[in-house]
């Protein structure tokens, strides 16, 4: 925080709104009620229902709002002059009119929604960042409280800075994309090339396919491990998706996975149904759920690493799109019969084995993009906080 800057009690810019709503206007909708405030954006989310248990304050234009359970996590917000009515929240927040003789109702909302405040609030409130901030609370806080001007010029400096942040992560998200992209676009080039005649997919099993076993609900430390379906997504097996029941499996049952087995997502949301992986043998012993399906593939004809990829291929991918079923988008099934059918590239088991070793590599360099793209996203990301850190510190 600058020294130069004068340090006002909060109470000195901002006066608590007591104004309740009539019990009428709430129920005719006439005022709205807040839903929430956004800890990203700082946006106020009105509800659609007017029915209330608790008691309400009223919030008018203009108003500066404050969250008193979330505000350390950036619920504070500015009610616009624009909007012409008034609405209503519980008495949870808090509505504050603001001296605008001294103070920039958005240096203000930047300066509650950094960590300048939540540092404020450890050293000045009991509890520090935990405590609900009623105005009893909130109203003494000291903050750094430089000149108009000065404010005005914060705020630009800021906002000139979020703009830039916006535009390159919006570059970097769509660069993030494209790679995504790659994968599916250089299996779709390899086996456009290899021009083979398709095949039903289940001409490469050695065991008719298999679904998984519907398990309780709840978790059992000590219980049978059993994979969830998101083991499988984005074509990559993931041993850490497992979550232990309360069942017992006999050591013959058909459920216990072997290494090499090839999973499928047989009920999942439209992105991740028919995805697939193979069970790479860790954890083990392990089985497999009702949402999964399990093909054994013949050894001798296939290797189900090719699979795991020709699953990712626009050919294969459309197919399963046209064949799905179920109502819900979060909720799509295919059947056996289904995937028995699908027609896949019919080629030997050498040939498959020189694409996997392909596009293995390309993949690993994939992954190494993708590593980097996450990097500098998440470090774009920190860029704003580290900003209003030199903002109130008179750095900016």
């Amino acid at each position: 925080m600058s020294k130069h800057w004068p340090r006002v009690p909060l109470g000195e810019v901002l006066t608590e709104r007591q104004e309740t709503p009539s019990d009428e206007d709430l129920l005719s909708g006439r005022v709205r009620i807040v839903a929430k405030i956004g800890f990203n954006d700082g946006k106020i989310q009105l509800r659609e229902s007017v029915e209330t248990k608790t008691k309400m304050i009223l919030i008018r234009p203009g108003d500066f709002v404050v969250s008193g359970i979330n505000a350390a996590k950036g619920a504070v917000a500015v009610y616009g002059e624009e909007n012409p009515e008034s609405i209503a929240a519980t008495i949870h927040y808090g509505a504050y009119i603001p001296n605008k003789n001294r103070v920039n109702v958005s240096y203000l909302w930047w300066l509650l929604r950094s960590q300048t405040f939540r540092d404020l609030l450890s050293e000045y409130v009991p509890g520090g960042i935990k405590t609900e901030l009623k105005a009893k609370r909130l109203l003494p806080i000291p903050i750094p409280l430089p000149s108009l001007l000065e404010q005005e010029r914060i705020v630009s400096r800021i906002e000139e800075f979020k703009q830039r942040i916006e535009k390159a992560l919006a570059l970097q998200q769509a660069a993030f994309k494209e790679v995504e992209a790659l994968i599916p676009a250089t299996i779709n080039s390899f086996l456009e090339r290899l021009k083979s005649e398709e095949i039903a997919f289940k001409h490469f099993f050695c065991e008719p396919l298999l679904n998984g076993l519907s398990i309780p609900s709840g978790r059992n430390e000590n219980g049978t491990p059993f994979l969830k379906v998101g083991s499988v997504n984005y074509g990559i097996f993931n041993p850490k998706e497992v979550k232990y029941v309360t069942i017992e499996l006999p050591k013959s049952s058909h459920y216990w996975l072997i290494k090499g087995d090839f999973l499928i997502s047989r009920g999942n949301s439209d992105k991740f149904v028919g995805n697939a992986a193979v069970y790479e043998g860790n954890p083990a012993p392990c089985a497999f759920p009702d949402l999964l399906i399990r093909a054994r593939i013949d050894p001798k004809k296939g290797n189900p690493h090719f699979f795991v990829y020709a699953f990712r291929s626009a050919n294969v991918r459309k197919y399963i799109e046209s064949v799905i079923s179920g109502t819900s988008s979060t909720m799509k099934k295919i059947s056996q019969p289904k995937l028995e059918e699908m027609r896949v590239p019919n080629i030997g088991v050498e040939e498959q084995n020189r694409i996997v070793d392909y596009l293995n590599v390309s993949q690993m360099k994939i992954n190494e993009l993708t590593k980097l793209q996450a990097e500098t996203i998440s470090e774009l990301n920190a860029l704003l906080p580290s900003i209003l850190d030199k903002a109130f510190k008179g750095e900016l």
